[in-house]
């Protein structure tokens, strides 16, 4: 099954290498205009790091198919971003988005608090009418290294629908450079879900780490406006599908060999 209902858990070894939320919203032009003095000021304690980086957008393309064709440069947009003391926490604003990242994910309850704060203080000081896209982004980079698995296949690890020409009995592992499963999904009430899954390589300290991981690379957005008062339910929702997809794609060795604690 793609979605499985499971008990929620705390892996004590979790594959979990970044999560991401993203928000995005219509326009706001105040954004841009100015450096956003008071929203840094309500959060600045918890992420004092600040930089500002002017970003330019894709070109647009006007009058496809007629003689009247031509590109279109569009003015640069400003990222103001700001970063936990330790370095593991982000927050990006943008004038058409707000996001949280995480490389160090303990909890939905933690995540979803540190959002809640930010995501208030957004809402108080810019009064956004409704958000157009909710995304929730899970990238998993499991190492058979790391949890004591280097003798078995991925095909121990992740079901079969994950794995492409690797589940098949009369391929051999060890001779496939590359191979990946890249899924898009609708789902019920607007969602949506895309998913890359494969072996892979991973920076790190801006090195590659040699050894290939498997990628489970999770992201469910809801599009469409979405009121204000309801963006905390449909991220409950979205944080459900993660979950479900998650333990629907690995297999009861991989579960037990992270680790898991049961929650209440």
């Amino acid at each position: 099954m793609l979605f499985v209902e499971h008990p929620r858990c705390h892996y004590t070894r979790s594959p979990l290498v970044e999560v991401i939320c993203q928000l995005r919203f219509p326009t706001i032009l105040a954004i841009d205009a100015k450096e956003p003095a008071d929203f840094q000021e309500v959060i600045r304690h918890t992420f004092p790091r600040y930089a500002v980086k002017k970003e330019q957008p894709a070109p647009r393309i006007t009058g496809l198919g007629t003689p009247q064709a031509k590109v279109e440069q569009l003015p640069p947009i400003n990222n103001y971003t700001f970063i936990s003391e330790d370095g593991f926490w982000k927050m990006n604003l943008t004038k058409d988005f707000i996001s949280l990242s995480t490389l160090r994910y303990t909890s939905w309850e933690d995540f979803a608090s540190q959002l809640d704060k930010a995501l208030a203080s957004f809402i108080q000081i810019y009064q956004p009418d409704s958000f157009t896209r909710v995304g929730l982004r899970y990238v998993n980079a499991v190492s058979r290294k790391a949890l004591g698995l280097s003798d078995l296949l991925w095909d121990d690890l992740i079901q079969t629908p994950y794995l492409g020409i690797l589940g098949e009995p009369d391929v051999d592992e060890t001779q496939v450079t590359k191979c990946s499963v890249d899924i898009e999904k609708k789902l019920p009430d607007n969602c949506h879900l895309k998913v890359h899954a494969g072996p892979g390589l991973l920076g790190a300290r801006g090195k590659q780490d040699p050894e290939p991981r498997f990628i489970l690379d999770q992201d469910l957005s809801h599009t469409g406006a979405l009121p204000v008062g309801q963006v905390a339910e449909q991220l409950e929702t979205l944080h459900k599908y993660a979950g479900q997809l998650f333990h629907g794609a690995i297999t009861d060795e991989l579960h037990n060999a992270m680790g898991p604690v049961a929650l209440a």
